[in-house]
């Protein structure tokens, strides 16, 4: 039976999205599924005491090199957004809610990921991000109904709390049966932990 990684994630976290562009073959050269956990990271922070290393003007900046690094490695497109921080909230939603739905999940998630990291766009602005959808081919009047369904909005929240209940505090996170992995600079455990 093969293998599952868990991917919690949000993506408005910069290092969710050089894990995002790392993890498919790594999960492929293991034979190993990966099962996709959209949560609201501002969530997470806020039950866990836990905040942004954006935050912290001497880490921020070095995120902007570490990031760059990681991104050569793993060979994606990497621009530092001006906007970022943003409220991820409809963005999170609208990723529960292909998901629910079956929707084209992975093309939704791949148009918020590259527009957020690599244009990079201002998905805060309502009208942004509906040019970002129509752009890519998604209907924007039927993204507001869907992030709206108040069945969308809890299944986010149960995603965000059952995240907290396995002890996430920060995105990207990883599991492997009941095992955790966090940040990008631990996918080499994770491909262990898949291929043992």
């Amino acid at each position: 039976m093969a293998k599952t990684v868990e991917f919690y994630f949000d993506c408005g976290s910069s290092y969710s999205y050089i894990a995002y562009k790392a993890l498919p073959a790594i999960a492929a050269a293991q034979g190993a599924q990966i099962a996709w956990r959209p949560m609201l990271l501002g969530g997470v922070f806020k039950a866990t005491g836990n905040h942004s290393p954006a935050d912290i003007p001497a880490k921020r900046k070095w995120m902007d090199q570490d990031l760059q690094r990681w991104a050569a490695r793993y060979g994606a497109v990497f621009k530092r957004n001006p906007h970022f921080p943003i409220n991820t909230l409809t963005l999170m939603r609208g990723a529960v809610g292909m998901q629910m739905r079956g929707g084209d999940f992975h093309k939704y998630v791949e148009t918020i990921f590259h527009a957020m990291w690599a244009e990079p766009r201002n998905l805060g602005d309502p009208q942004e991000l509906a040019a970002v959808l129509r752009q890519a081919g998604f209907d924007a009047d039927a993204f507001q109904s869907l992030v709206n369904d108040p069945a969308v909005k809890d299944e986010l929240k149960k995603n965000t709390e059952q995240a907290v209940a396995r002890g996430v505090f920060g995105a990207p996170t990883f599991f492997v049966g009941e095992e955790m992995f966090w940040g990008q600079d631990r996918l080499d455990f994770v491909a262990a932990a898949l291929a043992g």
